[in-house]
């Protein structure tokens, strides 16, 4: 089953490789795309003029494959 995620916050720099504080903001699962858009656009809109802070939807297939961490 595909599960969706809002991943991201605050990062140490413009690379956003390296979150402040070490972890990233995981929220979720939601079911279906269009939830977990909604729950990124309030997070993206909210920080818009923060140029470290970063957020994106995650896919997970809890039926396949673990998913790649790197």
């Amino acid at each position: 089953m595909l599960q969706y995620y809002v991943v991201g916050g605050e990062y140490k720099d413009t690379r956003f490789r390296e979150a402040v504080g070490g972890n990233e903001e995981w929220f979720g699962p939601f079911t279906d795309y269009e939830a977990a858009k909604e729950e990124w656009a309030k997070h993206a809109w909210q920080t818009v003029d923060h140029c470290t802070t970063r957020y994106r939807i995650e896919c997970i297939d809890n039926d396949g494959p673990p998913p790649c961490t790197d």
